[in-house]
């Protein structure tokens, strides 16, 4: 992981401790390219957590939102699942 990927998740920690009361109620947000099984390896990353997902397409079908509202224990595991996701290729995390 560079330095600036490093940086912005130490920074995202920092804050999500600051926010929260933790365990919450925390809400993903990612837009995927709609080919290959971009949406569905989101939403295996989130299989057996209780994850409400919701998913639209855009107008021209080329990408998906997705948004996940998902019980989260700590920062960390927010971290751990923003990094999981990451390998997604063409994913946006918002």
């Amino acid at each position: 992981m560079d330095k600036n990927t490093q940086e912005f998740y130490d920074r995202l920690k920092t804050e999500l401790d600051m926010s929260t009361s933790w365990p919450a109620e925390y809400l993903f947000k990612f837009i995927v390219p709609s080919e290959n099984d971009n949406v569905e390896r989101v939403e295996l990353a989130f299989d057996c957590m209780g994850a409400v997902i919701k998913t639209t397409k855009s107008r021209t079908g080329k990408f998906t939102s997705i948004s996940v509202d998902v019980q989260m224990k700590d920062s960390q595991e927010v971290i751990a699942k923003y990094q999981e996701v990451s390998v997604i290729e063409g994913i946006i995390s918002l």
